[in-house]
């Protein structure tokens, strides 16, 4: 039998002491170090990770994707299994990633990703399985994408899929939601103007957000999900309108900041 591999858990955080200790009790046992790097949160979330055995890092935040690859790079094991805060490692997934440990073939491992939203279990919406990479080998990939939708940038043929859940706990509230939405749609304009990306106003703006509606609430069945379903559905489009609609405005007038310095 192969030698056991040892894995580093990585977690990035602020302010999210209503979450991040489910996320380590389910991570206890599985890794062989946990990192958690915290952008100064402001609430219990540094007390919290000091009841677990955490490597605790506070760095100032640079952005979703650069903070994620600086925890990776804080790791001791080259073997990275990467949560958010408000993911938790199912029994059946736990039990997966332990028999890989002792047999590991591929460069990373992929897990799907079942999302509670305000207590509900989503089921379509094209929100299940939700498949994410999270294990991997970080000499053969890292972090990258546009913030804030960071992805694991590896070869597909050399992923396999493990059994069981990636359990995500994803908004408490609507009002959470709508909150996220908003910050999300900022940080996804600003990524896009600064990449060089310019929208067409009835495609990206008036257009896309609609199809988007149709799509997850018509065709992905989201009305199965019943009042959350059309909720989710609807601010997810909304996330598409305000993004491309801060972009439109970002390249008629530039980025507020740019606008201050003239």
């Amino acid at each position: 039998m192969a030698e056991a591999i040892k894995i580093s858990a990585t977690v990035i955080t602020f302010n999210e002491e209503r979450k991040i200790e489910r996320c380590l009790q389910s991570l206890v046992g599985v890794a062989d170090e946990i990192i958690v790097v915290d952008s100064f949160s402001t609430d219990k979330t540094e007390a919290i990770c000091a009841k677990y055995p955490v490597v605790f890092i506070k760095k100032s935040f640079e952005g979703y994707i650069a903070q994620k690859n600086y925890a990776v790079d804080q790791a001791s094991n080259d073997y990275i299994l990467s949560l958010d805060a408000d993911e938790v490692l199912s029994e059946k997934l736990k039990a997966s990633i332990l028999a890989t440990k002792s047999d590991w073939k591929f460069d990373g491992y992929a897990f799907n990703r079942f999302n509670n939203y305000c207590g509900k279990w989503i089921h379509f919406c094209g929100w299940y399985p939700d498949r994410k990479i999270r294990l991997w080998d970080r000499r053969k990939a890292k972090w990258s994408g546009e913030d804030p939708h960071d992805k694991v940038q590896i070869s597909s043929d050399r992923v396999k899929r493990l059994e069981g859940d990636l359990l995500h706990y994803a908004y408490f509230t609507v009002d959470e939601h709508l909150r996220q939405m908003h910050r999300f749609a900022e940080v996804a304009a600003r990524a896009k103007y600064r990449n060089g990306k310019k929208p067409i106003f009835l495609i990206h703006v008036v257009f896309n957000p609609m199809f988007k509606f149709v799509r997850k609430y018509l065709l992905q069945l989201g009305f199965l999900d019943g009042y959350y379903g059309f909720v989710f559905c609807a601010t997810t489009s909304a996330l598409n309108f305000y993004k491309y609609l801060r972009l439109y405005e970002y390249h008629r007038s530039g980025l507020p900041e740019e606008r201050i310095k003239e």
